[in-house]
């Protein structure tokens, strides 16, 4: 897949960490030590959602909500949970549709939001924002930015 050629073209080790979400973080509790950043991609929301099978769609959030909290249990300086691109069942097709994003670190300004979602993240303290500034807030959260914004 694309998403693991451009992870080796960046340097990064691609980790075989099997089929299921919950391998997947067996995988990564067991590397957790070895690295200081990690892409922990979810492909099938959006192959079900090209698939229309909006049950399925919904039982692979459910399972990575239960993996969200496994994460967390390691104690990350940083975390942080979007999409690529919007894939509703309904259209069977990635879609125009803003993605949430959700910032976890001790230096974030804490919201008002009470769920992870579309219409809450909108109102959250991040607001909308572009796909390029992701990274840069990934960074000055884990204290690794000289500078934000310059």
């Amino acid at each position: 897949p694309m998403y693991k050629g451009l992870a080796k073209l960046v340097g990064m080790d691609v980790l075989e960490a099997g089929q299921t979400t919950e391998d997947e973080v067996e995988t990564l509790k067991k590397v957790w030590n070895e690295y200081d950043f990690f892409y922990f991609h979810v492909k099938k929301t959006d192959s079900y959602g090209e698939d229309g099978n909006f049950e399925e769609k919904v039982k692979v959030i459910e399972d990575t909500d239960k993996a969200v909290k496994e994460i967390l249990s390691l104690n990350p300086d940083v975390l942080i949970i979007t999409g690529d691109h919007s894939t509703p069942a309904l259209l069977k097709a990635h879609s125009w549709h803003p993605v949430p994003v959700l910032l976890y670190s001790k230096y974030v300004r804490k919201g008002l939001s009470v769920s992870f979602d579309e219409y809450e993240c909108a109102k959250g303290t991040l607001g909308t924002i572009s796909a390029l500034d992701i990274m840069p807030l990934a960074l000055a959260n884990a204290l690794k930015l000289e500078k934000y914004g310059a």
